[in-house]
């Protein structure tokens, strides 16, 4: 059955990649490649995000013993990734398809003009009916600008390039009521409408070990692209057809309904794109203004902040419990912010011999958690 034309972002762990041994799986590769080549052939708009570099260099090096030192998993991405892309592209030539690789990191993304270039990068490689490759770059990644696994970063190219769906293959059906290495009656959720702190709290690690994510990690994948408005399934990776049968809004692991009042792309970006540079914390009247109200945040409510952030960067605004009610883009440096906390707007040019307007974030600039 033809569904509409949907831009689909697929997620492949290294578990799915190698069926849990230590080389690619060639042979389950042509078969991702065969239901993205058909779904790309019905007019959908396929992006791949893909794990396994290390693997693939490891394998390619016959180095299945190495010490996993920070130096020596670089170095194995760094042969490994022209290895993996190499493959994808030998077999998706098979089809007639060309692929273009993208390697980001969280510095990409942090810097708003960089995260638009990669936005207009994606968009353009799908004009022209190529598939994107996208991974992080592993090679030359530090902690410090690491997106951290490909669970996350695979949510974020799905905001970037305005998805309709996120499928994230991995070694489990999907999520279960309880763990079902541990409890045999474990029921599978097959339809996730809302993402609470009890669905969190389900999340169990990764069964192969292979990866850096386990289901923690697709359940933080699920909530920032179901707050962009991306509809979300987890399903196995090995599962027959599983990529064509979710494009066919056919029962397939578990799916995440998108948000029904998505974010538009400049939260989006304030939400899942940027760097949490610091925070300032707020008392209790302007915690509820901001919630019940749907308010700018005003120095007045403002008690105190953190780390050396300056005008322009994404912050956390906390509560005096320190839990994270918002983010949003500070209009004042901290060092300002410090000597205008607690004042009436009106008090800010006094203060400070000027001010950037009357507000510390505005609404139009800042988005609830």
């Amino acid at each position: 059955m033809k569904t509409n034309i949907k831009t689909i972002v697929v997620k492949l762990g290294t578990s799915v990649l190698t069926n849990g041994t230590a080389k690619l799986d060639r042979a389950h590769m042509v078969e991702i490649v065969r239901q993205c080549a058909q779904l790309q052939k019905l007019g959908h708009q396929i992006i791949v995000v893909t794990s396994g570099a290390i693997a693939a260099g490891r394998e390619h090096l016959n180095m299945p013993d190495i010490e996993p030192t920070i130096a020596n998993k670089q170095m194995l991405a760094a042969v490994g990734q022209g290895q993996l892309v190499r493959e994808w592209e030998s077999l998706f030539r098979i089809y007639g398809l060309h692929v273009g690789q993208m390697l980001l990191t969280r510095a990409d993304l942090d810097d708003h003009a960089r995260y638009l270039n990669a936005r207009d990068t994606i968009k353009t490689l799908l004009k022209h009916h190529i598939i994107p490759l996208v991974n992080e770059n592993d090679a030359v990644a530090t902690n410090e600008i690491k997106v951290g696994d490909n669970d996350n970063l695979s949510a974020l190219v799905a905001l970037l390039a305005g998805a309709d769906q996120l499928l994230l293959l991995t070694d489990q059906a999907g999520l279960f009521s309880a763990d079902p290495r541990h409890y045999p009656d474990a029921r599978l959720l097959s339809e996730i409408d809302v993402i609470t702190d009890e669905i969190h709290a389900l999340a169990g690690g990764s069964v192969s070990g292979l990866g850096t994510g386990g289901m923690t990690t697709k359940i933080e994948s699920a909530t920032v692209a179901h707050r962009g408005g991306v509809e979300v399934v987890i399903a196995s990776g090995y599962r027959p057809n599983v990529i064509i049968d979710a494009a066919n809004n056919k029962s397939v692991g578990t799916r995440f309904a998108s948000s029904k009042c998505p974010l538009e792309a400049r939260k989006n970006w304030i939400f899942a794109g940027s760097r949490i540079a610091g925070s300032i914390i707020v008392d209790a009247g302007a915690e509820r203004a901001i919630i019940d109200c749907g308010s700018s945040l005003l120095a007045k409510g403002i008690t105190g902040t953190t780390a050396n952030f300056l005008r322009g960067d994404v912050v956390a605004i906390t509560n005096q419990r320190g839990k994270e009610l918002a983010r949003g883009i500070a209009r004042y440096q901290r060092t300002e912010i410090e000597k205008i906390k607690g004042l009436h707007s009106d008090k800010i040019e006094g203060c400070l011999g000027f001010e950037h307007g009357r507000v510390v974030i505005h609404r139009d600039d800042l988005v609830l958690l």
